[in-house]
């Protein structure tokens, strides 16, 4: 789906600086935070503020068009992969890793309201592993 509808369709006006957040988040799988955004799109817009970035992702959290993930305890990282799946944070290259699960079963919790659903492990990834950095 072309970004600009995206955006329209969750009621976000598609201005030529979130329609660009977007797409690198889209094209991004690394789970930036807003200064890393902001540090890749400030060259190519040099008008661009930090303000401005942290705005634009709190709006699309808000409309539910990305998800904020906690993952570093002071940190944010934005995702624009919203369809249900889990994390593996490595602790040696901080890289922000994306897996499949399964919510087959809710593991107990018959009855319920569920609203949020997050997996999160953290450990070694297998990079780090095979160059013996751990």
């Amino acid at each position: 789906m072309d970004s600009a509808k995206l955006l329209t369709d969750h009621n976000v006006k598609p201005s030529i600086v979130r329609v660009m957040i977007y797409d690198f988040l889209k094209g991004t799988k690394f789970h930036p935070t807003v200064d890393e955004i902001y540090r890749e799109l400030h060259p190519k817009v040099p008008t661009l503020s930090k303000t401005t970035v942290y705005n634009t992702v709190k709006l699309f959290v808000s409309s539910g068009i990305i998800k904020a993930l906690p993952i570093d305890g002071n940190q944010i990282r934005y995702d624009a992969e919203t369809a249900h799946h889990g994390h593996f944070k490595c602790d040696l290259c901080r890289r922000v890793y994306d897996f499949k699960v399964s919510f087959d079963s809710e593991f107990g919790l018959d009855g319920f309201d569920i609203e949020t659903r997050e997996i999160f492990y953290t450990g070694s990834c297998k990079d780090c592993k095979s160059k013996n950095l751990y």
